[in-house]
């Protein structure tokens, strides 16, 4: 497990909220499609990324990149929503959402390392027997 690489793709992540941070600053509503398609082309990239890297285990490498995109977009918004939005809010705002939040993007982490397992087992049967989870 990479925890370098995770790190990074954690961050790489970050790029759902800066995105949603600027359209709202800039007074750009967002259509519904537009997380989705960030989040697919966050997917592609991690498993492109675990892929490339021949990472051991890519599921544990992606699920930590969720774990550390969960962390890292909790502390984006408790020190950017009271200068942006005036008032202290999100997660940290409210506690109780971060155990959802972290659990819900190591899920993330999951799927995008069972297809990047996947997709080394289509393309190397040999690669699954010396990858392990």
């Amino acid at each position: 497990m990479s925890w370098l690489l995770a790190c990074a793709l954690g961050v790489i992540a970050l790029i759902r909220p800066v995105v949603r941070i600027i359209a709202t600053q800039a007074g750009y509503e967002l259509s519904a499609a537009v997380p989705v398609l960030l989040t697919l082309g966050i997917t592609v990239v991690w498993v492109v990324a675990v892929d490339s890297a021949r990472t051991p285990s890519p599921v544990l490498t992606l699920m930590i990149a969720g774990v550390v995109y969960a962390v890292l977009s909790t502390g984006l918004s408790g020190v950017l929503s009271p200068i942006l939005d005036g008032e202290f809010s999100g997660p940290p705002a409210n506690p109780v959402a971060i155990i959802p939040m972290l659990l819900i993007n190591a899920g993330w982490g999951l799927v995008a390392g069972g297809i990047a397992l996947t997709f080394r087992r289509r393309v190397s049967p040999t690669a699954l027997r010396r990858a392990p989870l």
